[in-house]
């Protein structure tokens, strides 16, 4: 099944996760540190209610506010976070979902030393991965696990889905400080 797919039959906790895994896979362009977003995380498993999520996400903005960035992929990055549903209804958390797989495939073309054949990461979404580069590949197969995961096994694939995500963060860690060393 196509990432596209997977992201119109994902229920809200599965977007919501979707698009926080593709968020918290790209904290390093915002400076955060890998703990800035566990609260988020904590509320999916928690239940808790969207409220309460929209509080954490406040407390996220505070923490990872950056101002003045003219990188193109810290402004995706930052659009990701600014665009977060304050509420966790399926319609809101969808169209964050999608804009947040496509926004982190983007990121990734960006950061990637390798050329990626196609003209754009929607073709990759839809399943056409020949020519594609490394380091969008590894994040197109993370963005499908996590799906995945919590379609098949709900609440219970978080934890998975977190570590999914946190292996992704330190791969992209790794490409910024790489580049950030050869800018400097």
């Amino acid at each position: 099944m196509s990432l596209v797919e997977l992201i119109a039959q994902a229920d809200e906790r599965g977007l919501a996760a979707s698009g926080l895994a593709c968020l918290d896979r790209c904290v390093p362009l915002l400076g955060g540190d890998d703990e800035i977003l566990r609260p988020l995380w904590a509320s999916l498993a928690d239940g808790v209610g969207a409220e309460e999520w929209g509080a954490r996400l406040e407390q996220a903005r505070g923490k990872l506010d950056v101002p003045g960035a003219e990188d193109e992929a810290v402004l995706l990055a930052h659009r990701m976070l600014e665009a977060a549903p304050a509420g966790r209804a399926a319609a809101e958390v969808r169209v964050w979902a999608d804009a947040c797989s496509v926004a982190s495939l983007q990121i990734h073309r960006l950061l990637d030393t390798a050329e990626d054949e196609a003209s754009s990461v929607a073709a990759r979404r839809e399943g056409r991965t020949e020519g594609m580069s490394p380091l969008v590949a590894a994040e197109l197969r993370r963005q499908i696990v996590v799906l995945e995961v919590l379609a098949g096994h709900g609440q219970a694939g978080l934890r998975r889905a977190l570590e999914v995500s946190t292996e992704g963060r330190r791969v992209l860690r790794a490409v910024v400080s790489r580049r950030t060393r050869q800018q400097g």
